[in-house]
């Protein structure tokens, strides 16, 4: 079974840039979609962004313009590059298939917005 790793939060001030990474046991990045979600603080887990076997990337509005997805198949890694980052935008975020497999869901990175 593969198992997803993500990595790279932290805190930071509005404004401000991070980058993600979500490391995968085995080779699936080549042949499914994957996605990147994110839950808030009594909120329920969303989806934010999404990247299909072939490149082609989806985004939540909410972020649309500010995240970009991409992944490195070689390295069985992909990444969630997160700018102009709000307060609103803090949250754990999570990789997962798109859409999600429940078997999937891993820890999360924490990501914190905040002056």
């Amino acid at each position: 079974q593969v198992q997803l790793v993500e990595s790279g939060g932290g805190l930071v001030q509005p404004g401000g840039s991070l980058r993600l990474s979500c490391a995968a046991s085995g080779n699936i990045f080549s042949n499914y979609a994957m996605g990147w979600y994110r839950q808030a603080p009594g909120k329920q887990r969303e989806w934010v962004a999404y990247i299909t076997s072939d490149d082609y990337t989806n985004y939540a509005d909410s972020v649309k313009g500010r995240f970009t997805v991409s992944s490195d198949n070689a390295k069985n890694t992909m990444y969630l590059h997160l700018n102009s980052l709000k307060p609103e935008d803090t949250a754990v975020y999570y990789c997962n298939n798109y859409p999600p497999l429940p078997a999937y869901w891993g820890q999360g990175t924490q990501v914190t917005v905040s002056s």
